[in-house]
This record gives structure tokens, sequence and C-alpha cells, in this order.
């Protein structure tokens, strides 16, 4: 059985989305990612924690929260009413917003962690060498650093692949504006359409394994040389 129209429609949207959400995560996620491996000021611990929150937090619970801050009585529905946006939940760019938050930690903590791994003698080389800052950061540490941004965007870009109960919550079901795979799965199942859910859910299966495939064949073996 071929794929529907509404298939690949909710395919092409899942990846469109885990796209933007990648590369916006890649901007957002780096500076954080960096001040958390680099600072020593106390407000670290909770600030990591709140990176950290969608690790442990229910989706339907995160998803809830974000619905009342983009709803026409919270702060962020009021800014995006103010600037003549529109209101974000039930539309493509609500379901970009939510996946940010869901997959922040995502990105940040590998890339937290390949900074840390720097260590302080490469950035005080460089700056022996007067480089700036901002010089040593993209001279230095970003090439140092560069497996822990690919593991980054990989994990980011998988896991807002498979994102459904968040997605769900801020963008409704929407063909061709919200309805992910997931949700497009979620709707197959619903109606009983058991060989559409399936080829679905096995091309999700597969992509998946393959990501986690690549991911631990590609990590280098600190045992050998």
């Amino acid at each position: 059985m071929a794929l529907t129209d509404g298939d690949l429609q909710a395919i092409w949207l899942t990846v469109r989305l885990a796209g933007i959400v990648t590369v916006l995560l890649l901007l957002v996620g780096t500076p954080i990612a960096w001040w958390l491996a680099r600072t020593k000021a106390w407000w670290k611990g909770p600030i990591g924690a709140v990176v950290a929150l969608p690790l442990v937090l229910p989706p339907s619970v995160l998803g809830f929260y974000l619905l009342l801050a983009m709803g026409p009585d919270g702060p962020v529905g009021h800014l995006t009413q103010t600037l003549g946006i529109g209101l974000l939940p039930f539309t493509f760019w609500g379901l970009v917003t939510a996946s940010v938050f869901y997959s922040l930690p995502f990105m940040v903590q590998p890339l937290q962690t390949a900074f840390e791994a720097i260590g302080d003698r490469p950035l005080e080389v460089a700056a022996t060498l007067r480089a700036s800052p901002l010089d040593a950061f993209f001279t230095v540490a970003v090439p140092l650093a560069l497996p822990g941004f690919l593991t980054a965007s990989i994990l980011t870009f998988a896991h807002t692949v498979g994102e459904f109960g968040v997605v769900l919550m801020i963008g409704g079901n929407l063909p061709g504006e919200t309805r992910v795979a997931s949700v497009q799965i979620y709707d197959h199942v619903e109606a009983l359409e058991y060989a559409q859910a399936h080829q679905l859910a096995a091309m999700m299966l597969v992509f998946s394994f393959l990501v986690l495939l690549g991911l631990y064949a590609w990590r280098p073996n600190p045992k050998k040389g």
C-alpha cells in the first residue's frame, strides 16, 4: 500500500518543522551551552535545571503551560497580538515555538559537554596570541566542539521528528498546517487504518534506529589511541 497524500504532507511538514527547530536551537542553544560550560555563577544549577526540565516533564504539562502562555490571555499571546502576528496556538509557528522549548536540552546538553571537554588550556593559548574572546570561540572552541555540534543537531532533529504530546497540545490536528507524522499515525489508528499506520510507524522506527546506529558507530572509542 502506497503512502497517501495526507501521509506525504505530514512527512514533509515534520521534516520542515525539525529542520527549522534544529537551526533555531543551534542559534539559541550554543550561547546557553557555552555559558553553562564556562560559568561558575551560583545560578548555573537552576538555569541548567530549567534547560533540562523537558527531559522529565510530561509533554502534556509542558504543552498546557505553553498553550496558556501563547493564548489570548498569556504574556506571549499579548506580545504576538500587539506585534500584529496573531495567536500562535494551532499554527505551524506555534509548533516551532513549542518544539524549541521541548527539544532545548537535546541541543544544549551535548554542546555543554563538548565545550567542557575542551578545557581552559586552548583558550588560554589563544588569549596569549591576542585573540579576543569572540575570536577564540569561533577559531578554537567551535572547531574543537564540532563532534558535539553534530551530535546535538542530529539528536535535536530526531527528537523533533518524534514529538507527539506537545505538538498535539499546541498545534491540534490541522491537515497541512499542524498535522505532523506522529499525529497522522494517531489518526490512522483512531480510524482503524492499521496498515497505513504501520507504514508510517515503521518508517519512524527505521529512521530512529538509523540515527542511533549512526551516532554509536561514529562516536570515537576513547580506548583507542
